[in-house]
């Protein structure tokens, strides 16, 4: 499977036919890094699985890992996903939600795959001074 149509499945993995309002007002609850895994359910052009890094900032998603898709969207106050994704003429949506640490839920890119995702928050470091 082409590098574009994976990252077509990253976004999908993290993404919502519906776009949210300002319903974001809250989703700075969201922010941080998040790891996603796609597992493919049907489909024969896409892989089994696969593995990104998002990156989540007062409600705004951005593609971390793979910077070839174009992704955009946001995370909705109570942690609902609206996104959309596109590279070249694929298109992918999805449906899910975050949790405080966690998330999940399906995708499809246009009638070549889908799946499911789930996603974890990556842990932040803060450096101390001794």
């Amino acid at each position: 499977m082409s590098n574009s149509a994976a990252l077509l499945l990253l976004g999908a993995s993290l993404s919502s036919a519906v776009m949210l309002p300002a319903a974001a007002r809250d989703a700075g609850t969201f922010n941080g890094a998040w790891s996603v895994d796609l597992v493919t359910e049907s489909g024969m052009v896409c892989d089994s699985r696969y593995s990104y890094s998002v990156s989540v900032q007062e409600g705004q998603v951005r593609l971390v890992s793979g910077q070839s898709a174009s992704l955009t969207g946001r995370v909705g106050a109570d942690g609902t996903l609206g996104l959309s994704v596109s590279n070249g003429t694929a298109t992918g949506a999805v449906s899910g939600r975050l949790q405080s640490n966690s998330g999940s839920g399906t995708w499809k890119v246009s009638s070549l795959c889908s799946g499911r995702w789930t996603a974890r928050r990556q842990a932040t470091r803060t450096a101390q001074a001794d």
